[in-house]
């Protein structure tokens, strides 16, 4: 370690649960632990990370790339919370010889699934709209409008049969619904083993009442929702994304949801977040938002704290590193 004590700095911890859930006391006694909990940018980031000879990050809410590393020359090891972090120049921090550890994650693919159906039901049901007219007052919208529908019957679209995206075909299943899939390696056999059925990417946009994402992003699914695909939904259909932002065009999709294909969206994620308060996404009225609470859950963070305050410890006593993170090759 450099002369005097270590200095800690934790970025991005907007839910303020890793004093309230991780002990932290063993750390406060040999370090110096900075806590910042609104988003930095810049300059502003460069200051609070420039003294720092440990940094944490909170999943990947903050990019940490070479020419951000150039800045930080007594920089000595980094943890980030989950397993995955893809804004994260691992092959720049290990050509420095800095090592990088990760935490657990717990039951976040569970938590995104019960946030993807929070999500479909909300938006099928109007609660929003329902439950703000309640609250001001009305019983019932003074107005002729579309009732709330019912999924029973209808077809669902899932754009991924990965982990999430299987808890999410199966709750369609539960409720009825008739459950198609696609994604580029997608094949009716392995379609099949989970009990759903397998369309083509544009059969499936054409024909689903509610389609919903669960894809990592890659080169060929970045923007794979774009002006032409989405033009090809149903006027009355829902599309949910609690995936990532990137797999949608969103200026295409402003554009989609004003001209009413599809007729609603249901977003927790966004190109950049916290979500902007002159976004184009805000003055939409058939838009559910939610503040990527997808992984945001008490057991998770719980896991979050815990994995980063046992990194830390290990680290500053001079032991075996926790989960040390290989560079990818």
């Amino acid at each position: 370690m450099s002369g005097g004590r270590p200095r800690i700095v934790v970025l991005d911890d907007s839910e303020r649960a890793m004093r309230r859930l991780g002990d932290w006391h063993a750390i406060n006694h040999h370090a110096e632990v900075h806590i910042h909990h609104d988003p930095l940018r810049g300059a502003a980031l460069v200051n609070a990370l420039k003294d720092a000879d440990a940094i944490v990050l909170m999943r990947d809410r903050t990019s940490f790339t070479a020419a951000l590393l150039a800045e930080l020359p007594k920089l000595r090891y980094v943890v980030f919370t989950g397993t995955r972090n893809a804004k994260l120049d691992q092959a720049a921090l290990a050509a420095r010889g800095i090592p990088v550890s990760c935490t657990e994650f717990g039951p976040s693919k569970d938590s995104t699934c019960e946030l993807t159906w929070t999500a479909i039901l909300a938006a099928t049901k109007q609660l929003e709209s329902h439950t703000a007219r309640l609250k001001a007052g009305p019983w019932r919208s003074d107005s002729a409008s579309p009732l709330p529908g019912t999924l029973a019957g209808q077809r669902l679209g899932v754009i991924g049969l990965g982990e999430i995206g299987g808890r999410v075909a199966k709750v369609g299943n539960a409720l009825g619904m008739d459950v198609v899939t696609w994604s580029p390696r997608m094949t009716l056999e392995r379609a099949a083993t989970q009990g759903v059925g397998f369309l083509p990417l544009d059969e499936l946009l054409a024909t689903s009442q509610v389609v919903t994402l669960h894809l990592v992003v890659t080169p060929a699914t970045r923007h794979l929702l774009n002006a032409e695909r989405l033009a090809l939904m149903q006027p009355g259909s829902l599309l949910v994304n609690t995936s990532r932002a990137e797999l949608i065009d969103t200026a295409a999709l402003v554009q989609a949801l004003q001209a009413g294909r599809p007729g609603f969206a249901a977003l927790d994620v966004f190109d950049a977040e916290p979500l902007p308060l002159d976004d184009p996404l805000r003055g939409l009225p058939n838009v559910l938002q939610t503040p990527h609470l997808g992984f945001v859950t008490e057991q998770v963070f719980q896991r979050f704290a815990s994995g980063v305050t046992e990194c830390l410890q290990a680290w500053l006593a001079g032991q075996p590193l926790v989960r040390v993170v290989a560079p990818a090759s």
